[in-house]
């Protein structure tokens, strides 16, 4: 689900230690998935993922780079 406006203050957003900080996607983790937003521009929409979604993605990604 995509939301239009900003995710709130509190969430703690994190990038992956791969990127180079300047182009890529910040994840927080909430309750039942995670939220997902452009690094370079975090004051625009955001992407909430449920855990079952943001799970098989990750085995995806796991999987491809194994």
């Amino acid at each position: 689900m995509i939301r239009p406006n900003p995710a709130p203050e509190h969430l703690r957003f994190r990038t992956s230690t791969y990127s180079d900080r300047s182009d890529c996607v910040a994840v927080a983790d909430v309750g039942g998935g995670a939220v997902v937003r452009d690094s370079k521009h975090p004051e625009r929409c955001h992407l909430v993922i449920p855990s079952h979604e943001w799970g098989a993605l990750l085995g995806v990604l796991r999987h491809q780079s194994a």
